[in-house]
């Protein structure tokens, strides 16, 4: 039986508008006003708290170490406004539930590996109801390690009781392409993110331009 891993934010869900609203309530605590914007900035929303903090600070001129200690000292309070008002503006990908239930239709196993805490991650699937459809969550703090190391993967397809051989991970970014290539497995990146067909560069096994394309693609890849 073939396993299918997704990744969550970028990738099932866009979640870069609730992201940068948490960052930028951590702004306005300390005084400076929005910093973010929540379309030109949602690339880098994607890629974590600490990124979006980090772009923050640097754009209010904070030299290195004043910016790595302030980046350090928000980040618990991003993720509290974060948890506070998760699924304000987050939404799925158009298509991205029927491909996930067409695949678990069948006989594929499908689970999620992200770099967002396991607890967030639990909420917002649960908010947005689709926590029952996947057979397993590890998110940045489940494992001693998080992607691009291959241990996340490997335990993903491990709970989902898959074998790792016959996986597949879909993704958005580097990080993504990363781990699967440290688990020696096949990459597919979806292109309807903010980095668009550019993720081609980063020379996935497959790239995916809508999810009504998923299920063929991967009953192809992993014939």
């Amino acid at each position: 039986m073939c396993s299918v891993i997704f990744d969550l934010d970028g990738t099932l869900a866009d979640t870069s508008g609730d992201l940068i609203a948490a960052a930028n309530a951590c702004f306005r605590g300390l005084g400076h006003g929005d910093m973010l914007d929540p379309v030109g900035d949602a690339a880098t929303a994607f890629r974590g708290g600490r990124a979006m903090l980090r772009l923050g600070f640097d754009r209010l001129g904070f030299e290195e170490d004043a910016l790595s200690e302030q980046v350090e000292a928000q980040f618990h309070a991003l993720l509290a406004h974060y948890a506070a008002a998760i699924d304000v503006h987050t939404v799925l990908y158009p298509g991205a539930m029927d491909a996930v239930e067409r695949l678990r239709g069948q006989g594929v196993r499908v689970g999620i590996c992200t770099n967002k805490p396991e607890a967030l991650a639990e909420l917002l699937l649960r908010n947005l109801g689709v926590r029952e459809a996947f057979g397993a969550l590890i998110g940045a703090d489940t494992l001693p390690v998080r992607k691009p190391d291959a241990a996340p993967l490997v335990e993903t397809v491990a709970r989902m009781g898959g074998k790792l051989e016959r996986s597949l991970i879909v993704g958005d970014t580097s990080t993504d392409r990363l781990a699967a290539r440290a688990a020696g497995i096949p990459c597919i990146l979806v292109t309807f993110g903010p980095d668009g067909r550019a993720v081609e560069a980063l020379e996935p096994e497959a790239l995916l331009d809508h999810f009504d394309h998923l299920p063929d693609l991967v009953a192809e890849m992993l014939a």
